[in-house]
């Protein structure tokens, strides 16, 4: 199937709430452009310089997401042009995230990672760290950052009671932190499930889905 097959497939089986973030991470600009020109809008990519030059040659009306692990000190090359992002796992990413916001006059969205997994390697902050970030001073002073909404990773298993558990777990979350409203902090959206996992996702709450194989074919990583 192609790829704009496989998009219209997988859009065809998506509720109208539901947004599907194409995860185009190793694809070359050809895939990806294929998948826009089938309609698809946003892209989710998970290394910062490989997002940027996509951005450079690709159609400026692609909102692009940043769904990988963010380090501190690569905030500005995506602070001009990031639509969103995912994996926001503490205060002092924030902080940086606001201090390149301004710099280009502009607010940034992000998504909160609560960590659900039960595996050591996945990032996130628990669901009390989240409550203690939001209730700071410092989280209300940040007015060039807006949190909409909450992302997890569920555990890389084939123990769908686990994920479910999981997925479970981080709408409780949401639904608990979501009757806090600030200027800055305001959920909406709910990012979880992956071409695995994404019809459970959306059973558990999600608003948001990260596709990537079932899209675009397994990963090159060369």
């Amino acid at each position: 199937m192609s790829i704009k097959q496989n998009l219209n497939n997988i859009k065809s089986q998506l509720p109208e709430y539901v947004t599907l973030v194409a995860v185009s991470k190793t694809k070359p600009v050809s895939d990806l452009m294929q998948a826009y020109e089938a309609g698809q809008r946003i892209f989710g990519e998970n290394k910062i310089q490989e997002m940027a030059d996509k951005w450079e040659t690709m159609p400026k009306d692609i909102q692009w997401h940043m769904i990988g692990h963010v380090q501190r000190n690569k905030v500005k090359y995506m602070a001009d042009f990031v639509d969103l992002i995912h994996g926001v796992d503490s205060l002092k990413l924030l902080k940086e995230i606001n201090k390149e916001a301004i710099k280009h006059n502009r607010v940034i969205n992000c998504l909160l990672q609560i960590k659900i997994a039960k595996e050591d390697s996945k990032f996130g902050l628990s669901a009390e760290e989240a409550k203690t970030v939001i209730s700071s001073d410092e989280f209300s002073e940040l007015k060039n950052i807006k949190v909409i909404g909450l992302m997890g990773m569920a555990t890389f298993t084939d123990n769908m009671q686990q994920v479910e558990n999981e997925f479970k777990f981080l709408k409780h979350t949401f639904d608990d932190l979501k009757s806090k409203r600030l200027d800055n902090f305001n959920l909406e959206t709910l990012s979880i499930g992956m071409s695995g996992d994404y019809p459970l996702a959306i059973d558990c709450g999600s608003t948001m889905v990260r596709i990537g194989s079932s899209i675009f074919g397994s990963r090159n990583y060369n």
